[in-house]
C-alpha cells in the first residue's frame, strides 16, 4: 500500500516506551536508538508532538532516560510502577496513549505509534475510519503483532535494520576457532 508523505503532513508521535525498550532488551541485548527513529519515522515532515509513555521506579534510575527523550523534543508522561502484594508488578500505558492520540487526531495527519503491541488495533482502525488519520506503526517486526502490522498504513520493521537503531548494543561471544601459536 502506497502512503502519502510530504513536508505539510502534521505528525503525532506516540511512543510505548515499555514495549521498544522490552523487544530491544529481549531481542538484542540494547537499547533503543529513539533519536534514529523518530529521524527516519518522521522524515521531512511537521512534527507536531511527540509523547512518550514511561514508567518511574522509585530507585529513579530512569531520570537520565527521561532527561535524553526531552533533549529529543518528546515529552514524557510518567507513571509509577504499581507493586502489588506478593510482588507482582504493572506497568500499563496503553489507555493512556490511546485517550491522547484520539484527542490530538483533529489537528494531525498521521499519527506514528511506536509499540508492537496488538492492543492497539482497534485505536489504529478508529484513527483511520473516524478520524481520518493515516496511521503508521514503527517497531521491531519480530515481537510485532502481524495484525496490527496488517491494519496500519504503514509499518516500519526496526528489525530490517536493527544496529541502526539500537544503542549499547552487546557482542556476543562467538565461539571462533582459536589459532595455535606456530613455534619455529
Amino acid at each position: 500500500m502506497s502512503i502519502i508523505k510530504h513536508k505539510e503532513q502534521r505528525v503525532g508521535v506516540f511512543i510505548d516506551a515499555q514495549n521498544l525498550y522490552h523487544s530491544a532488551k529481549n531481542l538484542y541485548h540494547s537499547k533503543v536508538n529513539f533519536k534514529q527513529i523518530m529521524e527516519d519515522a518522521i522524515g521531512e515532515r511537521s512534527l507536531i508532538r511527540a509523547l512518550a509513555y514511561v514508567i518511574t521506579t522509585e530507585s529513579g534510575e530512569e531520570s537520565n532516560f527521561f532527561e535524553a527523550l526531552e533533549k529529543l523534543g518528546i515529552e514524557t508522561k510518567t507513571k509509577d510502577l504499581q507493586i502489588f502484594f506478593g510482588g507482582a508488578m504493572k506497568a500499563d500505558w496503553d489507555v493512556g496513549l490511546a485517550i491522547d492520540a484520539v484527542k490530538m487526531a483533529p489537528k494531525l495527519d498521521t499519527i506514528i505509534l511506536l509499540s508492537g503491541d496488538g492492543d492497539f488495533i482497534p485505536l489504529v482502525e478508529y484513527l483511520q475510519m473516524n478520524e481520518g488519520c493515516q496511521v503508521e506503526v514503527v517497531s521491531f517486526g519480530r515481537s510485532s503483532s502481524s495484525k496490527l502490522r496488517e491494519v496500519a498504513d504503514d509499518f516500519m520493521d526496526l528489525d530490517i535494520d536493527h544496529k541502526k537503531y539500537l544503542i549499547n548494543q552487546r557482542r556476543r561471544k562467538q565461539s571462533v576457532g582459536k589459532k595455535k601459536a606456530v613455534k619455529k
